[in-house]
C-alpha cells in the first residue's frame, strides 16, 4: 500500500462520500468497515437542499433524485389536538429559493448510490471485517491497526465510524457520548395497512408534551416511514432492539386518538436511546481527523445527521485536493465545519425541547407563532441551512 492513499475508518454514508470526494480530486482512498458487508440500517431519511448540494458535487446526485420521494410540504400537527398547526410548502417556490428539493429516501438506497460510485471508480479500495482499534503516526504517515493486530499504512485517516468511534476517544478521549433520556422507536408499514385519511405525501410531525410521531411515504409510496419518540428517561444507550407494540404505546396515552392509533399500524418494533455529545473543536491529531458522527454526533430533531457528514465529505475531499499540506487542510476544513455542525447540534436540542415535545405555555407560543408563518417567513428561518453547502470557496 502507497504512503499516498488517506485510510477512512467507516463505511457508511459519510465514509462513502468522504471516499467519492477524494477521488474527485485525484486521491486514493481505502475504506474500512468493520461489518462484513458493506450495507445500512434503518429505514427513512430526510434529505434537505443542502444535502443534494453534496450529492450534486460527488457525482450521485442524479441517482438519489431517481429512488426519492417528492414530498409536498413539511407538515407539523398537534397531537393533543388533532389539528394542523403549520405547514412548510416543499413546490417550486422551495426549490427555486435553495436550487434543490427536499425529499426523503430510504437509507439503504441512499447508501447504495454511494456504494455503487465507490465501486464503480478505481481511486476507492473497500474492505469489510476490518474494525479501526488504535492507530500510530509519525511526520512520515500512519498506520491503524486493526482488530486481530494487522496494520494498514497511509498518509492519513479519517474516522468516520459514527457515535461510539474509537479514533475519536484516542483524539478527543471524551468517553461515552451524553444519553438524552429520549427513545425512538422505528417501524415501517405497507402504504395499504395506513389508514386512508393519512395517506398524506408530506412529512408529518404530531407534536405532543414530551413525544412526538412522524410519517412519510418511501419507496415511491408502496410503504410508510413511522418513527416515534418520547421522554422516558433512558439511562443507556440502546440501538435496534426489538420491542413490543405495548411498550411503544407506553409513552402516547395522553394524546389524542388518532395520533395514538398510527402505532397501531406499525409491526416489528426496534427501540433507540439517543445520544449527542456537546460541540468540541479537537478533531484532530496530526495525520487524523474526524467526520460526521465521529465529530458531531447530534439528535434527530433538525434531520440533519447524514447531511451534515455529507457536507463534511465534500469540504475536506475538496481542502485535501486544494492543499498539498495535510495541517492546512485539516484546518480549513474544521474552520468551513465547526461552527456550522456545532450550530445544528444545538438547534437539534432546542428543537426536540421547544418545538416537537412542547407543553403548556410553550406549545401554545408554538402553535401561535409558527401558524402565523407564511412561507417566506419558513424560508427565511431556514436559509442559512439549505441555500448551501456552508462550505467557503467549494464550487459543485
Amino acid at each position: 500500500m502507497t504512503q499516498d492513499i488517506i485510510i477512512i475508518a467507516g463505511g457508511g454514508i459519510g465514509g462513502l462520500a468522504a471516499a467519492l470526494g477524494l477521488a474527485r480530486q485525484g486521491i486514493h482512498s481505502l475504506v474500512l468497515e468493520q461489518a462484513p458487508e458493506l450495507g445500512e440500517i434503518g429505514a427513512g431519511i430526510q434529505i434537505g437542499p443542502n444535502a443534494f448540494h453534496a450529492f450534486d458535487y460527488l457525482g450521485v446526485g442524479d441517482k438519489v433524485r431517481a429512488k426519492a420521494v417528492y414530498i409536498d410540504s413539511l407538515l407539523l400537527m398537534d397531537a393533543m389536538e388533532d389539528c394542523r398547526i403549520a405547514a412548510i410548502p416543499l413546490d417550486e417556490k422551495f426549490r427555486e429559493r435553495f436550487n434543490n428539493p427536499y425529499a426523503v429516501v430510504h437509507r439503504a438506497d441512499l447508501h447504495k448510490a454511494l456504494l455503487d460510485a465507490c465501486e464503480a471508480n478505481g481511486l476507492v479500495e473497500l474492505r469489510t471485517n476490518s474494525r479501526v482499534e488504535d492507530y500510530e503516526q509519525d511526520e512520515n504517515g500512519v498506520t491503524v491497526i486493526l482488530a486481530g493486530g494487522e496494520g494498514c499504512s497511509g498518509r492519513a485517516l479519517i474516522g468516520a465510524e459514527g457515535l461510539w468511534s474509537p479514533i475519536r476517544q484516542k483524539v478527543i478521549g471524551d468517553g461515552a457520548p451524553r444519553v438524552s433520556g429520549h427513545t425512538t422507536y422505528r417501524s415501517v408499514i405497507p402504504t395499504e395497512q395506513m389508514p386512508e385519511e393519512l395517506r398524506w405525501n408530506t412529512m408529518t410531525l404530531w407534536a405532543g408534551p414530551k413525544c412526538h410521531i412522524v410519517h412519510y411515504p418511501l419507496k415511491g409510496g408502496e410503504v410508510y416511514n413511522l418513527v416515534v419518540t418520547y421522554h422516558n428517561d433512558a439511562p443507556e444507550p440502546v440501538a435496534g432492539q426489538p420491542v413490543t407494540k405495548e411498550e411503544v404505546h407506553r409513552g402516547f396515552a395522553h394524546i389524542a386518538e388518532r395520533p395514538r392509533q398510527i402505532i397501531e399500524y406499525g409491526e416489528d418494533w426496534k427501540m433507540w436511546v439517543l445520544c449527542d455529545r456537546d460541540p468540541n473543536r479537537q478533531w484532530i491529531d496530526g495525520r487524523v481527523v474526524l467526520l460526521g458522527d465521529a465529530a458531531h454526533p447530534m439528535l434527530q430533531y433538525m434531520a440533519q445527521g447524514a447531511c451534515m457528514a455529507l457536507e463534511d465529505a465534500v469540504c475536506l475531499s475538496y481542502h485535501l485536493g486544494d492543499r498539498q499540506d495535510l495541517g492546512e487542510a485539516f484546518e480549513a476544513y474544521r474552520n468551513d465545519r465547526f461552527a456550522r455542525t456545532a450550530r445544528v447540534q444545538t438547534y437539534s436540542r432546542l428543537m426536540g425541547d421547544y418545538v416537537y415535545h412542547a407543553s403548556g405555555g410553550h406549545a401554545e407560543m408554538r402553535n401561535e407563532v409558527m401558524g402565523n408563518m407564511r412561507p417566506e417567513n419558513f424560508f427565511s428561518q431556514v436559509d442559512w441551512l439549505y441555500s448551501g453547502t456552508g462550505l467557503s470557496n467549494v464550487s459543485q
